[in-house]
């Protein structure tokens, strides 16, 4: 059996975006109700206090996708993990408008939060909506698709569930699917709109995409 290395890369840059007044406000108010500690391992459980089906959102940007999600399955657990600050202050904020008990987030680096923190078997989706793709060819090693990252989502996925990354970039596209043909415990799949589980909803970044001419590719893998 070969050895999977250890990634040491991160797969992101902490960028000074502007944290706007009612963000900062967010963070300080907000922070110790929707978000959790990432000083000890997750029992989703305990967390939120039920047994429900529910979804690990990688990345999740502003929040919208996310809100939107669990404003339409109230009985599915959501779990979203970002680093920019202004992206979880506007969640908070949605959160908080929105009354929403069913989301929580971790701000940390979604590498060492899933191999640290993540129990196994915990998760029946988790969803990447347009992971940074790194398109410059000296830092394709910055993405975030990479073999111990895969490895390891299988590892917080319940038996049959779902990986579902979009990407229109359509290099990052191919690299994904390269990535997880390689991983012979994953089979791809055809996305089903009508499964709640799977829904995407549109996002910003997507629509500016469009607007530019990008086509969004979604890559569904099964954990057999």
């Amino acid at each position: 059996m070969t050895e999977l290395p250890h990634r040491k890369i991160r797969s992101f840059v902490r960028r000074p975006g502007r944290v706007t007044s009612a963000q900062r406000r967010a963070l300080k108010d907000l922070t110790p109700l929707w978000c959790l500690s990432i000083r000890e391992q997750i029992d989703m459980s305990k967390t939120f206090g039920r047994n429900s089906p529910r979804v690990l959102d990688i990345g999740f940007g502003d929040g919208e996708a996310l809100v939107t999600l669990a404003v339409n399955n109230p009985d599915v657990d959501y779990l979203g993990i970002e680093v920019h600050e202004p992206g979880i202050g506007h969640l908070l904020l949605l959160l908080q408008r929105a009354g929403i008990k069913n989301v929580r987030i971790i701000q940390h680096d979604a590498v060492e939060v899933i191999e640290e923190m993540l129990m196994d078997h915990q998760f029946d989706v988790v969803n990447m909506f347009f992971p940074d793709p790194w398109p410059k060819k000296r830092h394709h090693k910055r993405r975030l698709i990479q073999p111990l990252f895969i490895h390891n989502i299988g590892r917080i996925l319940r038996s049959n569930g779902v990986l579902h990354i979009a990407t229109d970039w359509k290099d990052y596209a191919l690299h994904i699917k390269n990535v997880l043909s390689e991983n012979k415990k994953f089979t791809e799949i055809s996305y089903n709109e009508n499964d709640s589980l799977l829904q995407r909803p549109p996002t910003k970044f997507e629509r500016r995409g469009k607007r530019l001419g990008h086509i969004t590719t979604d890559l569904l893998y099964r954990l057999i």
